[in-house]
């Protein structure tokens, strides 16, 4: 008896867009079948059952192999087996390197091991995700993060570079590096409301502001400038916050003041009643960050001294943003802000304030969930 045999010849590759994210999401073949009779498929095409299973299977052989260069992006334009336009080129890598929020939310309090990625099963169950694609983003995200991590300059340019990926992806990528290679505990209990966006929203400010990359760090040579390297100049200048400790109710008086009308009279009241928890909380936050261990926990602390007050305040969050930014301008009102700060005459305490309250403002504010 003369087998059956499916043969397909072309030169460009084709991909079916549809067929490629089922693939990428972890969709077996009769998985993938599956989901494509349940969308009208055989209806569309007026095709049997068997023909359908059957093209599914070349498209996911196809991109079995496609994958060996989805792991090193930058070889597939070059690559003659798989000729691909370059907008399909572009739309199989960004495919590729999607991931799911809920996934990296649990993989980012994790260490990129090998007993980590035997245990996305329990990740899978907990998401929903098909533990096929949990696999493929973590694998992607050790993948990056392994490359990027010899290298200097830009952690944004360099995935971008590597990997091909938009700019939109790339600072996503970016972020978990930041907070994989600083080593943010986010897995207590506590932190568990907290999602990615949470988590990428104050790396991403940190990075642009506290980092050595940072245009506020002039003390950074532009060769050795890394957006994943804390400023440590930076965070050894945020000890001396602990002078306006001793001008509390002068910075108290100051917010009050300018907070009336601005935000409701009994959320007024609360600031002038638990100003010096609030204050307190803000500041000894920034005072420790030269501490290592106490930057790695700067989402516990920011939770425990800020945000969970002002959840018992019922704060809403609209009026927390006011307060917060009302309260920066107050502290870089203080004459004490002016005074020549470590003995630089062109550097103030206020523009140390600043670079650290603009970015501790937006976080705090990102974190509570009211």
């Amino acid at each position: 008896m003369i087998p059956d045999v499916d043969i397909f010849v072309g030169n460009y590759t084709i991909i079916d867009q549809e067929v490629f994210e089922l693939w990428v999401q972890g969709y077996s073949v009769v998985e993938c079948v599956s989901v494509l009779q349940q969308r009208g498929e055989l209806e569309v095409w007026g095709a049997a059952q068997d023909l359908l299973a059957s093209d599914t299977g070349d498209h996911y052989r196809t991109f079995g192999m496609l994958e060996k260069l989805l792991l090193t992006p930058t070889k597939l334009a070059e690559e003659w087996t798989f000729q691909l336009e370059p907008a399909i080129q572009r739309l199989v890598i960004e495919k590729y390197y999607e991931f799911d929020d809920i996934v990296i939310r649990e993989i980012i309090g994790k260490k990129l091991s090998g007993r980590t990625r035997k245990d996305l099963d329990d990740v899978a169950e907990k998401t929903g995700v098909l533990l096929r694609s949990c696999r493929r983003q973590f694998d992607n995200v050790k993948r990056i993060f392994k490359l990027v991590d010899e290298m200097t300059g830009s952690v944004v340019a360099n995935i971008q570079s590597a990997f091909l990926l938009p700019l939109p992806l790339a600072k996503k990528y970016a972020a978990i590096v930041f907070i994989i290679n600083n080593r943010f505990e986010t897995s207590k209990r506590k932190l568990n409301y907290l999602t990615f966006e949470d988590f990428s929203v104050c790396a991403s400010l940190m990075m642009s502001s506290w980092t050595t990359a940072s245009p506020l760090a002039p003390t950074a040579a532009p060769d050795m400038r890394d957006d994943t390297d804390f400023d440590r100049d930076f965070l050894i200048e945020l000890r001396d916050f602990k002078l306006l400790i001793d001008r509390e109710k002068e910075h108290r008086n100051v917010t009050l003041s300018h907070l009336r009308g601005k935000i409701p009279d009994r959320m007024c009241s609360e600031v002038e009643s638990n100003f010096k928890t609030y204050s307190r909380g803000i500041i000894n936050i920034g005072c420790s960050l030269n501490n290592s261990r106490d930057l790695r926990d700067f989402f516990v602390d920011a939770v425990e001294r800020v945000v969970e007050p002002c959840r018992q305040a019922r704060w809403r969050a609209p009026e927390l943003e006011i307060f917060l930014k009302v309260y920066a301008e107050a502290g870089s009102a203080l004459d004490i802000m002016a005074r020549k700060h470590r003995g630089k005459s062109d550097h103030s305490l206020r523009l140390t304030w600043e670079r650290y309250m603009n970015t501790m403002r937006v976080c705090v504010s990102q974190l509570y969930h009211s």
